[in-house]
């Protein structure tokens, strides 16, 4: 049998965020990496997620940043002992990227563009000595345990000493992030949740004429309400009507315990504030003013401050009869019931919930199941929410799973010795 100290340093597969960083901490400590990529190029959908603006991290002070994790909190708290939010403000510094703190608290980019910090980066590990392989599909373990590649020129077999796996979630499968990794590593023992989505938009059954005449109008300013562990919750922002249903940064912000609610009771009830600014007593004195032969539409612009789709989603809550009672009318726009049928399929959602059971590794990310394989970033059991969580975290697990798989190495070559 061959010596397995002669077989190259790291496998890393996945050129996201998690797998970058990954490759960079192990060559970093003078490990020899191959990073490989199915796609063209690394980095897709951190690029896209950038089109708006890169949010890198957040400035919210922990350990309120953690609770952000939900369930998860502790463990990946531990990650971000490693590689904070100023942790990464300095890494991304480190590359010729200065960082600021908007007004919302997202930390961004001086030019808040992903494709110079990417171009830094991917240049900087290529200097250093990382070996890119692009166009170079990871479909499992071949019968003699080596690593199989689908590649232009054929189907490659490699052995690495160690195995870093950053292959993300379920969302956005064009990019790269297609899930299809949960049987290879099911077949071998690992524990996976199913891939879920997160940070997604939900579906409601609006009428046609609702549809055709306000499916992508902005709702803005509106409180959402709603339940969770039994207790009532709320929070101010902004969402879009669709032709399916409702989504945006608001809704995002709230998906995961509207998405479990509709796993465990086949729905959940949003509700919504239309008027912030306005107490119910308010509007109901408001309300209740004669309307001097003006249009419903015209009364509830002046006297309550509504128009366009906010008016249409009392009609469409309430039905033409319903707005003739002014105390009626005052109460929903309170508090607007929705209906949320369904989160929207995980193929186009901003990030997937579910994956490889943190209880299947250790805290150094490695396979219980699989030593000497580790795994990073979204394709792990946890999930955040939009506005830097979601993209420190990421890079917070690829520089301990590249820790975990340097330590591995040390720690085989000793024995070995």
């Amino acid at each position: 049998m061959s010596d397995p100290t002669a077989l190259p340093g790291v496998a890393v597969i996945g050129g996201g965020p998690a797998g970058l960083m990954a490759a960079e901490t192990a060559r970093a400590a003078g490990i020899e990496v191959d990073l490989y990529e199915a796609k063209g190029s690394v980095g897709r959908k951190f690029l896209i997620a950038g089109k708006g603006g890169l949010n890198l991290t957040h400035g919210e002070d922990r350990p309120g940043f953690d609770r952000r994790y939900r369930e998860r909190s502790e463990a990946v708290g531990a990650w971000l002992d490693d590689f904070d939010a100023a942790a990464l403000r300095e890494w991304a510094r480190g590359l010729g990227v200065e960082t600021y703190v908007g007004s919302s608290g997202r930390v961004f980019p001086l030019d808040r563009k992903a494709a110079p910090l990417l171009r830094g980066w991917v240049r900087r590990l290529r200097d250093q000595g990382v070996s890119f392989h692009v166009q170079h599909r990871w479909e499992g373990w071949d019968s003699d345990g080596a690593l199989r590649f689908s590649t232009p020129t054929g189907e490659l077999a490699a052995r690495h000493r160690a195995i870093v796996l950053a292959l993300g979630g379920a969302s956005w499968p064009q990019l790269g992030s297609d899930g299809a990794w949960q049987p290879w590593l099911a077949a071998r023992g690992v524990d996976t949740a199913p891939l879920v989505p997160a940070n997604c938009g939900f579906d409601i059954d609006w009428s046609a004429h609702f549809v055709q005449r306000h499916a992508g109008a902005p709702l803005k300013p509106v409180i959402a309400h709603w339940r969770e562990d039994g207790a009532d919750h709320a929070l101010q922002g902004e969402c879009v009507v669709t032709a399916n249903g409702i989504e945006g940064s608001l809704v995002y912000a709230i998906s995961a315990p509207l998405r479990d609610a509709i796993a465990h009771d086949g729905r959940a009830m949003l509700t919504l504030d239309l008027a912030p600014g306005r107490d119910l007593d308010r509007l109901r004195a408001d309300l209740a003013k004669p309307r001097n032969g003006r249009s419903m539409s015209d009364h509830l612009r002046r006297q309550a401050g509504l128009n366009g789709v906010k008016t249409a989603l009392l009609y469409e809550v309430l039905g033409k009869n319903g707005l003739a009672d002014a105390d009626r009318v005052a109460r929903t726009i309170k508090r607007l019931p929705l209906t949320l049928l369904r989160p929207r399929p995980v193929y186009e959602v901003i990030s997937s919930a579910g994956g490889v059971r943190l209880e299947a590794m250790n805290e150094a990310l490695m396979l219980n199941a699989l030593p000497g394989v580790f795994c990073a970033g979204e394709m792990l059991d946890w999930e955040a929410p939009t506005g830097g969580y979601l993209l420190n975290a990421s890079f917070a697990s690829g520089r301990r799973a590249g820790l975990g798989a340097v330590d591995w190495l040390a720690r085989s070559t000793d024995i070995r010795g």
